[in-house]
């Protein structure tokens, strides 16, 4: 449950780094990779929109993606429990994907994250003209 009081955030986020194991931080940076990825969050999101879906119909709902990153994606979505895969182990072959509550818990999560992205787009934009800007005045940049 997120803290809706910003004092309660702070406190209980300092709690958690202090009490953050090396291995709980190897975990936070892999679960957090995929709400950087565009792919791992477009899969997350297809299978959302769509329920359970194929390896063709996610490659077609995700506009450039290769076979070979799709596949790693699932596997990693997978791995962490994101998404479920279920080979029928039927001839020809048919596995389907589908969310699953800890990935539906994600997405909801990571949505207001990815607004607030877009939304400020603009001044991540201006920010970084201003430091090429900047740096490149320094002496040595």
């Amino acid at each position: 449950m997120i803290p809706q009081d910003e004092d309660e955030l702070f406190s209980r986020s300092r709690a958690l780094c202090d009490a953050m194991a090396d291995e709980d931080d190897w975990l936070k940076r892999e679960v957090l990779s995929h709400a950087g990825n565009r792919w791992a969050f477009g899969v997350i999101y297809a299978l959302k929109e769509s329920g359970r879906l194929r390896h063709a119909e996610i490659r077609r709902k995700l506009d450039g993606v290769t076979q070979r990153m799709l596949t790693r994606t699932l596997r990693q979505l997978e791995r962490d429990g994101l998404i479920l895969r279920q080979d029928h182990q039927e001839v020809p072959p048919r596995v389907e994907y589908e969310l699953t509550s800890l990935g539906e818990a994600f997405l909801l999560h990571i949505i207001p994250m990815w607004l607030w992205i877009f939304e400020h787009a603009g001044d991540f934009r201006k920010a970084r003209e201003a430091y090429l800007v900047a740096s490149s005045e320094q002496p040595g940049g």
